[in-house]
C-alpha cells in the first residue's frame, strides 16, 4: 500500500510538473474557433473553412470558423491576441495582417509578439501581367518601353500597401522604371475590371485573380514571384530567371493563435495541418485558389513572418509608402 501511495505521489508530482503535457493530449476537450479576418468568400475564408474540417475529421472535436471582417483584419488580430492562450481560438493570419499592413501603417497589434506561429498553409504567386497590345514579352522589354515611353503606361493597384501595389514599388525601384504611374483602387476587383478596359496598362494580381483573364488572352503574363515558375503558368519566368533577385513575396496564409501556447498544443496542431497539407483532397481544395501547399515548422513559421516584416517595411520605407488609419 505505502509503495502504492508513493507511486502515486510520484505521478501527482509529475503531472503538476508538466501541464502541458497533459493538455496536449487531452486537447481539445471543446469547440476549438478559428477566426478568418475576412467575410465569408474568397481565399482566406476558403483556408479557414478547410483547416476546420480537416482538424474536425482528425482531431475528434469541432473547429468552428467565425468571420471577422474590417480594419484590414486588425479586428480580427485584437480579438485573438487578447484571446486565453489555450489552443480554443485560433486565427487564419496572412501576408496582410502579419506582413503587409503592419509595414505601411500602425496596427493595435504586434504581429511578431502578440501571436504564437502554428503552422503556414500555403500560398499563390502574384503575376506581373501587361495589356495584351502592348509590345513587350518580358521584363526587359517593359523596362525599355516604359523609359522610351514616359508617362505612357499605368499601373493598377488594389490599394495602399497591398501586396501587389508592394511588389509593383519594389519592381519600380529594381529596375528604375520612375516613369510608370500607379493608379490606387478600392480592392483589386475594381482594378481588374479598368484593366480589362483599357485604363491601365500593368498589373501585379495574385494568380488567383489573374488567371481567369490569362486564360481568356485579356491578360498577357510576362513574370511571377515566388522561387520557382508556377505549374499553371509554366511558360512564364520567375522575376529573378529575369535578373531581379529578391522577388519571392507571395500571398500567403496560416494558422496562428495568441501568444504563450503551449508548445505542446501548438506542435500537436502543426503535425495534424502537416497531414492535410499532404492529402490529395486538401491540395484539390487549395488548387481552386491557386494556392500551393508550403509546410513549416512553427519554428520555421515564426521566422517566415519576422522576414516578411522586415521585406515590406524596406519597402515601404524606401518608396516611402504610408497610410494611416
Amino acid at each position: 500500500m505505502e509503495i502504492r501511495r508513493t507511486a502515486n505521489a510520484v505521478l501527482v508530482a509529475a503531472l503538476a510538473l508538466a501541464p502541458g503535457l497533459v493538455s496536449a493530449q487531452s486537447y481539445p476537450t471543446k469547440p476549438v474557433k478559428i477566426v478568418v479576418p475576412a467575410q465569408p468568400g474568397g481565399g482566406l475564408d476558403l483556408i479557414g473553412r478547410t483547416v476546420a474540417e480537416q482538424l474536425s475529421r482528425a482531431m475528434g472535436q469541432s473547429f468552428i470558423v467565425e468571420n471577422v471582417s474590417g480594419g484590414g483584419g486588425a479586428i480580427a488580430c485584437q480579438q485573438v491576441a487578447r484571446a486565453a492562450p489555450d489552443g480554443y481560438t485560433l486565427m487564419v493570419g496572412y501576408v496582410a495582417t502579419h506582413g503587409t499592413n503592419p509595414a505601411v501603417r500602425k496596427v493595435p497589434y504586434d504581429p511578431v509578439k502578440d501571436f504564437t506561429a502554428i503552422a503556414m498553409v500555403g500560398g499563390t504567386p502574384n503575376v506581373l501581367v501587361v495589356q495584351p497590345s502592348l509590345p513587350v514579352t518580358n521584363l526587359k522589354g517593359l523596362i525599355e518601353y516604359a523609359k522610351k515611353e514616359p508617362g505612357k503606361l499605368s499601373f493598377g493597384s488594389g490599394g495602399i500597401g497591398t501586396l501587389n501595389h508592394l511588389v509593383m514599388e519594389q519592381f519600380k525601384a529594381a529596375a528604375g522604371a520612375a516613369d510608370i504611374v500607379t493608379v490606387h483602387y478600392r480592392g483589386i476587383g475594381p482594378a481588374i475590371q479598368d484593366f480589362l478596359g483599357g485604363q491601365t496598362q500593368i498589373m501585379t494580381p495574385g494568380l488567383a485573380a489573374g488567371l481567369p483573364h490569362i486564360r481568356s488572352k485579356k491578360m498577357k503574363p510576362i513574370a511571377v514571384t515566388g522561387v520557382s515558375r508556377h505549374p499553371l503558368l509554366p511558360d512564364v519566368p520567375t522575376f529573378e530567371e529575369q535578373g531581379f533577385k529578391g522577388f519571392d513575396g507571395v500571398q500567403w496564409y496560416g494558422i496562428v493563435g495568441p501568444a504563450k501556447m503551449p508548445a505542446e498544443i501548438t506542435a500537436k496542431l502543426n503535425d495534424e495541418i502537416g497531414k492535410a497539407l499532404a492529402s490529395p483532397a486538401f491540395k484539390e481544395r487549395l488548387s481552386s485558389e491557386a494556392i500551393d501547399p508550403m509546410p513549416m515548422t512553427p519554428e520555421q513559421f515564426g521566422k517566415f513572418i519576422q522576414a516578411e516584416l522586415v521585406q515590406w517595411s524596406t519597402v515601404a520605407r524606401e518608396r516611402k509608402i504610408s497610410l494611416e488609419d
